[in-house]
């Protein structure tokens, strides 16, 4: 515009022969001029070190960006703006004063974590501007890095039936053999790291090779956690509702000690795998999972009748129909409980009007306006409960 307007000047101060508007289109030609030169010769020394603390977090959960810029040149540097982009916002931007030479500067800001998923973050560009405000030169600091959102997790009420077939122990479970895992079960040879009092001697003599006691595996409850993903039972508010309930479930079931098993309509299956990296595995797949194209879940549903080992199976989907609920209804058979989640429209819709179930049904737990997952969910766990210990009362 400053270069339209001095040719303009210019022009016009010769059509017109008046000298002030020549001059006055030459002064903003040198100051146009001037600032360029500036913007081309400008120097900055600067190093900048970007940290996000912490990298993954639950929604809801705060996180930040960490700026440290350090002045590694010999001269004070100009007002410098950082422009760091974010991925959903509009990015951060932020001013900062001038830089002594070795002078470090701190500043942070605020990533978004409302909603569980990946946010990018950058690159992060340094800006360096004149006095007027006519040139802007941009210096790439500092490249991508990425935030992990993961869903949120309630604390909610464990599973009180999670007991079935343990193939690994091959026997019902739960036994008289309780948690402790000291009962013997069977010989095995000497492995290193054995510990020598649980050398059955006799059976060593016997074979000419050192055999120790196996002791029974710990009794672990199972809880199979079937995700619905479907785009046709889900929007995208009610499948962040449905993946943030499987966490939790999943989250509860860990303290407890049992062991848990994800699958889900998109072909997922993430087994009765222990320990914090499957967990973590989990995670970081329910943090980014999309809605998923239609899937034939009577099938799904068939192939978990036929590998199910008893235990625990939850089932949690969206608005589903009376046609799904009996699929899922036929094989309760196969497990010690079978509990169904569902999302009502009400949970995620301001504007729907909110369903009515049935209060006897203690296997179904609707998420609805008014009863979010969390005590949906402890309530009908509560209900559980007390009709478990009257029945053993009324034996």
């Amino acid at each position: 515009m400053l270069t339209l307007a001095a040719v303009a000047l210019v022009v016009a101060g010769r059509f017109f022969g008046t000298i002030e508007l020549i001059l006055l289109g030459t002064a903003a030609a040198a100051l146009l001029i001037g600032v360029v030169l500036r913007a081309v010769l400008v120097r900055v020394d600067v190093t900048v070190r970007r940290s996000v603390h912490p990298s993954r977090v639950h929604a809801g959960t705060a996180s930040r960006i960490d700026l440290e810029i350090t002045n590694i040149g010999r001269r004070g540097t100009p007002v410098l703006q950082v422009v760091d982009a974010v991925s959903g916002t509009h990015g951060a931007d932020l001013s900062l004063a001038p830089l002594r030479p070795r002078a470090t500067l701190r500043a942070a800001y605020r990533l978004p974590t409302e909603r569980r998923g990946l946010v990018q973050i950058g690159p992060l560009d340094l800006v360096v501007g004149d006095p007027f405000g006519l040139t802007k030169v941009r210096i790439r600091s500092a490249g991508q890095t990425e935030l992990t959102i993961y869903p949120r997790i309630d604390p909610i009420a464990g599973l009180p039936e999670t007991a079935g077939q343990d193939p690994d122990a091959s026997q019902e479970s739960p036994t008289s053999l309780g948690r402790s895992g000291e009962e013997f079960f069977a010989l095995r040879p000497f492995q290193i790291g054995d510990e020598m009092r649980k050398v059955h001697w006799p059976a060593s003599a016997r074979l000419d090779e050192l055999q120790v006691r196996q002791t029974e595996l710990p009794w672990q409850g199972r809880v199979t956690v079937l995700l619905d993903l479907r785009g046709d039972v889900h929007s995208e508010p009610s499948l962040d509702l449905a993946v943030s309930s499987a966490a939790s479930i999943i989250t509860a079931v860990r303290r407890t000690g049992d062991l848990v098993r994800l699958v889900a309509t998109d072909g997922t299956d993430s087994g009765f795998l222990p320990g914090n990296a499957a967990y973590t595995a989990i995670l970081e797949y329910l943090a980014t999972v999309p809605r998923g194209p239609a899937a034939n879940i009577a099938r799904l549903l068939e192939s978990l009748s036929r590998s199910s080992h008893g235990g625990a199976l939850v089932v949690v989907t969206g608005a589903i129909g009376e046609h799904d609920r009996t699929r899922i209804d036929a094989i309760r058979h196969r497990y010690s409980s079978l509990t169904t989640v569902t999302i009502d429209r009400s949970a995620w819709d301001p504007r729907a009007k909110e369903a009515t179930f049935p209060d006897d049904r203690r296997d179904i737990i609707e998420v609805t306006r008014s009863h979010d997952f969390p005590t949906a969910w402890n309530r009908g766990m509560s209900l559980r409960r007390r009709a478990r210990h009257s029945a053993r009362v009324r034996r």
